[in-house]
């Protein structure tokens, strides 16, 4: 996966409950629970948004990019044969 979901580490630090984050946001604990594993292919901005409302953090708090270890060893390859 490409994007990692920090969420889990975000309500550790907020010291709040998946629960309690569920029933805010409107959405249930389980796909709370599939969003926190990373189990989803798209999050709405809209609920984006209200997670960071609640945990009064930013977006780029709760995702990060990590390139995938194939995707890199092609850039590598590409680069070792181009110069």
């Amino acid at each position: 996966m490409s994007i990692v979901i920090t969420l889990d580490v975000m309500l550790a630090k907020r010291k709040a409950k998946s629960k309690d984050l569920a029933a805010a946001i409107g959405i249930t604990e389980q796909n709370l629970s599939l969003l926190k594993q990373g189990k989803v292919k798209g999050v709405r901005l809209e609920t984006l948004e209200a997670i960071c409302r609640y945990l009064d953090c930013q977006p780029g708090d709760l995702l990060s990019y990590q390139p995938d270890d194939m995707a890199t060893a092609r850039e590598t390859d590409s680069l070792l044969k181009n110069g």
